[in-house]
């Protein structure tokens, strides 16, 4: 079955290049040109991935891409995007994106990047496993953090690191190692983005003080129980 894809694309030209070179690969393409329309496709069908264009008339891309968490937590939001500024950066990841490729790009690359998240979540989805850690339960095959009163469902990106953290909890993971396993690169950008994965991990472990992701200056991370 096609994987399908929602992609929401101001730029006509763009838009129409993206589509039919990805349906030429076999995927299920829905064009929306502004976010609103976008908005609304999602919450009328089922995708497997996103790819929001940010700067667009209606809606941006970051606030679509909040509005999609709101219904799901797992879905792959890849950002498109002329800007390269870390803040800009930094602001996409915190809206509930996954990863930036940023404009001009080949299809090549944006075919490799679409095929890496899919098959990451198909892997995840079939290696699942379930941690507990303290008073939390992490359900990593169905991205869900639990404790006794609440359960709050993760991000691909959230699942993964935290994933990550929990398989090595008894070393500290060097900064370059998450940055590998999780984003496939280790550069100064991606570097920023995890740190803001980690601030959120660490939000919703809050409840717990015995549970900590300490932050070993330089170095890297450890999961401390």
């Amino acid at each position: 079955m096609s994987k399908r894809i929602l992609l929401v694309e101001d730029d006509p030209g763009l838009g129409f290049v993206i589509k039919d070179n990805l349906a030429m690969k076999g995927y299920e393409v829905t064009l929306c040109a502004d976010g609103e329309e976008g908005q609304k496709t999602f919450q009328q069908h089922v995708f497997d991935l996103c790819i929001f264009d940010v700067m667009m008339p209606k809606k941006d891309g970051f606030s679509l891409a909040e509005t999609v968490r709101e219904k799901n937590k797992e879905i792959p939001i890849l950002f498109v995007t002329a800007k390269s500024m870390i803040e800009d950066k930094v602001a996409g990841f915190t809206a509930g994106g996954d990863d930036y490729i940023t404009k001009p790009f080949s299809m090549d690359e944006l075919y490799l990047r679409i095929e890496v998240f899919l098959r990451r979540t198909s892997n995840i989805s079939q290696k699942g496993e379930t941690f507990q850690l303290g008073q939390y339960s992490f359900d990593s095959h169905n991205f869900v953090l639990s404790n006794a009163t609440s359960s709050k469902p993760l991000t691909q990106k959230e699942a993964e690191v935290l994933k990550l953290l929990c398989l090595n909890k008894d070393r500290v993971l060097k900064r370059e190692e998450i940055l590998k396993a999780v984003w496939g690169d280790d550069d100064y950008f991606m570097g920023r983005s995890m740190d803001v994965f980690i601030s959120k991990l660490r939000k919703y472990l809050k409840e717990d003080p015995g549970v900590q992701i300490v932050n070993y200056h330089g170095v890297g991370f450890r999961l401390e129980l």
